[in-house]
């Protein structure tokens, strides 16, 4: 009995022991010992979460290895980075609904922005659920080619507007040697009124602006229609007959108009003048340009011709040499006889009429000796308007110079 009762017990414990024992090899516990564990690398799944590392009992420390490649570290497509303005970011790159895909751009030398780069180094490749839109900084406008404007042209389409108000007058009753048909005119001397009138209405702020050639045409213009005016009041000319005794004084010379320069008055920017002043106060002294003295006409056979036009502020240099020219082919205003070795020239180069005038741009004293100062200013200024055989004998020939005698007449040519 107490042999079963000991075998009973002995195979209680045997099954007590087994049963304390764990199915899993592991170390007995004794001194603490590191162990490492290996697990076999396999390939994450993304975005897989790593578990939390779990220090099995008994076991001070595990280390464990992780796998060589992490979740979410997945290497993208390597993009160049394209370097855009901030005022070139367009709707659609700042939309990712309407994102485009653009191709990696290998950016130039010296940071060259994408302003510089040719269209053909960048391809866009829109999106094909968004409709094609142009980027406004792309929209190229159009192309506007500025006029070519000189200096003074700021101002040409005014004062150009304002000369054309005397080219009817003058086209219609002048012709193209400088005779008036006065007797026609006369007819329409209330279109002569009012067309003064309109150098009256002119405003003397805009006539500051102007340029000095414009000017110039400008006080030309209104001297010119205002001895048209002044004739064909007169018109026919009615004459003394004991004046006609005298020289100059013939039936039909201006002379016989009282006045003439000094009584008629007529007004200008709410200013009042005279022929007279006007060529004292603008002709000899504010412009100093001699060949505006060819431009006036007196009305006179041996005066400078009337143009059929007006004058222009952007062409009055062409105008007054024209005028210079014209006058000095007429024989009554130059000529040359070799043969008495005279040169003969209107009266109006003497000094006591525009002579002296001709001095402070052409004076001289190297050529033309035998003459006083003003003849030498003059015959200097003549010899740019003739020919060259006449220019030189005028340098270098021996001649005397002779003043011509005025003629008065009326430049009648009706």
């Amino acid at each position: 009995m107490a042999k079963c009762l000991v075998v009973f017990i002995t195979s209680l414990m045997v099954l007590v022991f087994i049963a304390g024992c764990s199915p899993v090899e592991s170390e007995p516990v004794g001194p603490s010992k590191t162990k490492t564990l290996k697990p076999e690398p396999a390939t994450p799944e993304p975005n897989e979460i790593e578990p939390a590392v779990v220090e099995p009992v008994g076991v001070e420390s595990v280390e464990v290895i992780p796998a060589q490649s992490e979740p979410n570290q997945i290497e993208p497509d390597k993009v160049e980075a394209v370097y855009i303005k901030p005022d070139e970011i367009t709707p659609e790159k700042a939309c990712p609904e309407r994102s485009r895909r653009v191709e990696s751009v290998e950016p130039e030398p010296n940071d060259v922005e994408l302003s510089s780069i040719e269209p053909k180094h960048l391809q866009v490749v829109p999106d094909e659920t968004a409709p094609a839109e142009s980027e406004p900084n792309e929209v190229e406008p159009a192309s506007v080619e500025p006029n070519n404007i000189e200096p003074n042209d700021l101002k040409l389409k005014p004062t150009m507007s304002f000369h054309d108000k005397c080219a009817e007058i003058l086209k219609n009753f002048v012709n193209d040697k400088g005779m008036v048909d006065y007797k026609t005119l006369r007819r329409k001397r209330l279109e002569l009124k009012a067309l003064l009138q309109e150098f009256d209405n002119l405003d003397p702020n805009e006539y500051r602006t102007w340029p000095k050639e414009d000017k110039i045409a400008f006080w030309l213009n209104a001297y010119n229609i205002q001895m048209l005016n002044v004739i064909t009041e007169n018109y026919p000319i009615e004459s003394s007959r004991f004046l006609r005794l005298f020289p100059g004084w013939g039936p039909n010379s201006i002379l016989h108009i009282k006045g003439i320069w000094t009584n008629y008055k007529f007004l200008v920017m709410d200013e009042e003048f005279t022929l007279s002043e006007i060529d004292k106060r603008f002709f000899r002294k504010e412009f100093d340009d001699p060949r505006i003295f060819f431009a006036i006409c007196n009305a006179g056979l041996s005066s400078p011709p009337l143009r059929n036009e007006p004058y222009y502020g952007h062409k009055l240099n062409e105008q007054l040499d024209d005028q210079v020219r014209r006058f000095l082919s007429r024989p009554l205003a130059f000529r040359i006889d070799k043969e008495k070795q005279r040169v003969y020239l209107s009266s109006l180069f003497q000094s006591s009429s525009y002579g002296k005038e001709f001095i402070s741009k052409f004076s001289i004293d190297k050529k033309f000796k035998d003459q006083e100062p003003a003849t030498r200013a003059v015959l200097n200024f003549i010899t740019n308007y003739v020919s060259e055989e006449k220019g030189s004998f005028l340098e270098v020939g021996n001649y005397s110079v002779n003043f011509m005698k005025y003629d008065w007449t009326i430049n009648d040519g009706s």
